[in-house]
């Protein structure tokens, strides 16, 4: 019995996705150099750093957007290498960008399934590729329902008559609807206001009370430190540090983030990179 709870133990402390030793280069420009990544089960880890340190393009790494030139990627342990964003979606990580990637003149429903509709059984289906409408509708309300965006009342209405809070709910949806894994977030507060962005960051807990576990890159550092469980600091092309938003402050923070302090002098933070 107590071997079994170690072991459930090491299997808890094991990242569900982690990077080793990434590096990726555009001729001379070195975007991504030797960096590390590691998400825990049903966390929410931040991901924060300057412009141009190499944030986005380990992220696009990891979300197979981009392939990188050295290092690996392990996805539950395994060591994966995907191709194309399609490759990570097939393994369940999904990535709500801050575009939101979303069809305005499509509807709700439409666009919660855009790239793999749901077809009907039979020859018509199969032979004749006729969509399943009412079973993609039902799967659409049932996702919004579970996420509490009971304010979306008609299912077929198209996204560009929503608000902006409505439609990241829609994309959060669509994310966590097929994301079995790994939920990537980009700046999901960055065109919002305070009302909205409270919705979302609600949205986001939601979805971690799931147990899925959830990558949010974001420049606000109030929203980070309020729901983030760790945060991944990226310097220079490589992860600076790993903090605590408990035991430090948010300048401390942005002070590792910029260069202004040395990480290995702040209390909370692990990971640290001389």
């Amino acid at each position: 019995m107590t071997n079994q709870s170690n072991q459930a133990a090491n299997d808890e402390r094991q990242p569900i996705l982690a990077a080793r030793g990434l590096a990726k280069r555009y001729g001379h420009v070195v975007a991504i150099d030797g960096s590390d990544f590691d998400l825990m089960p049903g966390e929410i880890l931040a991901v924060i750093g300057d412009n141009g340190a190499g944030k986005s393009t380990l992220i696009k790494a990891l979300c197979g957007a981009v392939t990188p030139d050295e290092g690996e990627v392990l996805l539950g342990g395994e060591r994966v290498s995907f191709r194309s964003p399609e490759d990570a979606r097939n393994a369940g990580i999904e990535t709500v960008y801050q575009n939101l990637a979303l069809s305005p003149a499509l509807s709700i429903a439409d666009n919660m399934f855009l790239g793999r509709e749901m077809r009907r059984s039979g020859v018509s289906g199969r032979l004749f590729r006729r969509l399943d409408q009412p079973a993609m509708r039902k799967v659409a309300r049932t996702k919004l329902s579970e996420l509490g965006l009971l304010t979306i009342q008609n299912i077929d209405q198209p996204v560009e008559t929503l608000s902006g809070g409505q439609r990241q709910g829609v994309a959060i949806a669509r994310a966590a609807a097929f994301g079995s894994r790994v939920i990537f977030m980009d700046e999901p507060t960055a065109a919002l206001g305070v009302k909205e962005s409270r919705k979302v960051l609600d949205l986001i807990l939601d979805v971690k009370s799931k147990g899925i576990p959830i990558v949010l890159i974001s420049h606000n550092m109030p929203h980070v430190f309020e729901i983030a469980d760790r945060i991944h600091v990226h310097r220079l092309g490589k992860r600076a540090a790993i903090l605590n938003p408990k035991e430090c402050t948010m300048s401390d923070a942005v002070a590792v983030m910029t260069g202004a302090m040395p990480s290995a002098q702040l209390k909370g933070a692990s990971h640290v990179v001389a």
